[in-house]
């Protein structure tokens, strides 16, 4: 793979990227906040990110991937006001707050194993780093960039010149318009300040012990605090959804950077909404954690779809674009999916049954490695792979794509005996080819197809498999 390109936030273009020491990329992606079941917009930020992941090793670099895990202190809105999320759940569910983050938790690190994605390198709890937080907070205030209320200790963006430069927020005007907070701190000096250690909240089940008294932290100064633990001062790339982009990650910069004088991350990658058409209208709308499109993966298992299949409906659309999700498009993808694992049955690995010539093979590895280091251009490479036809090139990018196509694509006479009943239809079907009887043959195949199998034109006659749904 040539050089990687990545649409850098901070600067609104696309930069080469190499890891600063020029070895291991120190890769920072924001986690979950553990108090229900992740969705699948939520997951297709995962998802792109091990896209990243995956692309970056087989640019030949070690990647160090730290993802957190919000497990306490987190409010309904992304500036630290409304209720806490996990006592609400905690409420909810009538279980303590730590039974409710240990569930959550592995809910959801089960779902991206479900859904082929690598494992971080570290998953760090915030509970389990606050002594971190508490350091960071008291760097922050031997600098004077931090002051107290009845509510807590504070950052003063004042004294952040560059504060709101991811965004390109005009902090004067534009954040005091955008946030509207209820039970707005009296002694808060402007509207961007944001918390950083609670205080005044005696009846929060989840506390600890602080040179400002017992409270427990705001929900930004967990991923400096946790992020420069295991990366150091400085990242390569920091992900997230965009909707991190103008609060929280603008917040992570101002903490960091004020404590340490060096920028907090090189580069910022993005993912955008995935929306899908609700009950309410024709339209689609982003996906939220209560309503009629609260979208799980294990609502998708449930409903007969394989996980994969909505891995591969993902990487259809570019991660900076807006998906619209829908059961017709999974259908869909369920379909061109099963199309790439029948490929193993008709030609194989034999290099004799693949349609490329070694020399077109070598180009299109070249084509497509140059789609993926563009910006992670995932929908490109698809269509050139789909274009080439081949089962070798597919396997080749799997350890990209993450499309496990070794295991799910053993033809079904692999796995099991066809039943009389399919084997007799495959004959028919293949003595219908042979008669060139191509409309009885596309009947046959239709015929097995509603059992509940795909059918390919081996060069044998007939390969059967059992369809992903």
């Amino acid at each position: 793979m040539g050089s990687v390109r990545l649409y850098n936030t901070l600067t609104r273009r696309k930069e080469e990227f190499t890891p600063a020491d020029g070895k291991t990329v120190r890769l920072y992606c924001c986690g979950p906040t553990v108090y229900n079941f992740a969705h699948i917009g939520n997951l297709r930020t995962y998802l792109f990110e091990d896209l990243l992941h995956r692309t970056l090793l087989r640019a030949g670099w070690r990647v160090e991937h730290v993802m957190n895990i919000t497990d306490v202190g987190h409010m309904t809105s992304d500036a630290d006001t409304g209720e806490d999320k996990m006592m609400k759940a905690a409420i909810r569910e009538q279980r303590s707050p730590w039974e409710i983050a240990r569930f959550y938790e592995d809910a959801f690190l089960r779902d991206l194993g479900r859904l082929g994605i690598i494992k971080p390198s570290v998953t760090p709890r915030a509970t389990e780093h606050v002594a971190q937080m508490i350091a960071l907070i008291e760097r922050l205030e031997a600098r004077g960039i931090t002051y107290r209320t009845d509510e807590g200790i504070y950052f003063d963006t004042a004294r952040d010149p560059d504060y709101g430069k991811l965004a390109d927020l005009h902090v004067a005007g534009q954040i005091a318009g955008a946030r509207e907070e209820v039970n707005v701190d009296p002694g808060k000096r402007h509207p961007a300040d944001f918390i950083l250690w609670f205080t005044n909240k005696p009846n929060h089940i989840m506390q600890w012990d602080s040179p400002w008294g017992r409270g427990y932290p705001g929900w930004h100064i967990e991923c400096s605090a946790m992020s420069m633990t295991y990366l150091g001062n400085t990242l390569d790339i920091h992900c997230g959804g965009i909707d991190h982009i103008p609060v929280h990650n603008t917040n992570e910069i101002a903490q960091s950077e004020s404590a340490t004088s060096v920028p907090f991350a090189r580069f910022w990658v993005h993912g955008a909404f995935l929306n899908v058409k609700g009950s309410g209208g024709p339209g689609h709308a982003k996906m939220a954690k209560s309503g009629d499109n609260f979208i799980t993966v294990e609502r998708l298992i449930e409903r007969g779809y394989h996980p994969l299949a909505y891995r591969y409906l993902c990487m259809t659309a570019h991660y900076r674009s807006e998906m619209a999700f829908s059961w017709a498009s999974l259908d869909a993808a369920t379909k061109a999916l099963s199309r790439i694992y029948e490929l193993r049955g008709r030609l194989g690995e034999r290099v004799a049954d693949d349609p490329l010539n070694p020399a077109q093979f070598a180009d299109a590895v070249a084509e497509i490695d140059d789609a993926l280091a563009d910006d992670l251009n995932a929908p490109r490479a698809i269509a050139l792979l789909h274009e080439a036809g081949s089962y070798r090139l597919w396997k080749e990018f799997d350890r990209v794509l993450g499309l496990d196509i070794d295991k799910l694509s053993r033809p079904a006479r692999e796995e099991e005996p066809l039943t009389e009943q399919l084997a007799g239809l495959a004959r028919k079907r293949d003595e219908a080819r042979r008669a060139r009887r191509f409309d009885e043959a596309d009947r046959l195949r239709d015929e097995i197809e509603k059992l509940g199998y795909l059918v390919g034109d081996g060069v044998d006659g007939s390969t059967i498999r059992r369809r992903l749904v």
